[in-house]
């Protein structure tokens, strides 16, 4: 059985659909998971990461895990606990969705430092796992939904500096893999999209997708910080900045691991932008 943690994120979802469509037992978990979250048939709990015990009866009879860290640091988030007690209960491989950052931004504690924390953890766990670090995500996007749904607006800065984002959908099929499949222990895969795709770009993939012009507006540096600093905060924000504006050659690098693992390229930003264009209606 595979419990899958962080189940109604984006990766978390496309994750479970994957493995149920392929009829693996699956086990999915977050803290307000619903049967509405679920595909039919598929067996859910609730359960915190932040409390490690409230995974007991979640990992029990359990042989593969995949984890994420919504975000919280490696203090909050406790990863030896909640390692410890998947291996209590049965878990011999764990799936961990890392971060690029861990290799790119080594230094800065709200990416890589975080992380690196957590990858170090399940590398000691004495368990088999397979590490996974995207770079940013198509779904990102969503962040621009209300402003091209009322005003076919699309605001960002750094319009035309590209970076590889990545479909979720593919880092699911990628975690699928490595949990299913033999000859992912003790791998790290870099996972990106198959090619650099900039804001200005990606605004045009959201109006081709619609039928219709989306406006394109560049933010300034200190517009874009003033936004993030409302819902995040500032060490990231400005680790965030340096990334989309100031991108290392690491971060822009096209990564083979995602055709080397799947068989195929990485889905593009046009394709997830078709396939998720309700969202912008």
């Amino acid at each position: 059985m595979i419990v899958v943690t962080g189940a109604t994120g984006n990766v978390g979802r496309s994750l479970v659909q994957t493995l149920a469509a392929t009829g693996a037992q699956v086990t999915a978990t977050s803290r307000g998971i619903s049967d509405a979250d679920v595909p039919e048939k598929v067996e859910y709990r609730q359960a915190d990461l932040i409390e490690p015990e409230s995974l007991r009866p979640v990992f029990e009879g359990a042989d593969a895990l995949f984890l994420q860290n919504g975000g919280l640091s490696a203090h909050l988030l406790n990863p030896q606990g909640i390692l410890d007690v998947a291996k209590d209960g049965g878990v011999g491989h764990v799936v961990l969705l890392s971060s690029q950052g861990v290799a790119t931004r080594p230094q800065s504690a709200s990416h890589g430092g975080m992380a690196r924390a957590i990858e170090d953890a399940v590398q000691q766990s004495g368990m088999s796992w397979t590490i996974l670090r995207p770079g940013g995500f198509h779904s990102n996007a969503y962040a621009w939904a209300e402003s091209v749904r009322t005003r076919r607006t699309v605001a960002a800065p750094f319009a035309d500096i590209g970076l590889p984002t990545i479909d979720p959908d593919d880092i699911a099929e990628v975690a699928a893999a490595a949990l299913r499949e033999d000859g992912h222990a003790g791998r790290i895969y870099e996972l990106t999209g198959p090619a650099l795709n900039t804001p200005r770009q990606r605004a045009e993939a959201i109006a081709a997708a619609l039928g219709e012009p989306v406006r394109f507006i560049e933010q300034t540096r200190g517009d874009a910080r003033a936004q993030m600093l409302q819902f995040m905060p500032e060490p990231v924000v400005e680790t965030t900045l340096a990334i989309i504006g100031e991108p290392t050659l690491a971060e822009q690098r096209i990564s083979p691991d995602v055709e080397q693992v799947l068989g195929r390229t990485p889905r593009t930003f046009a394709d997830w932008a078709h396939r998720h264009i309700a969202a912008f209606r």
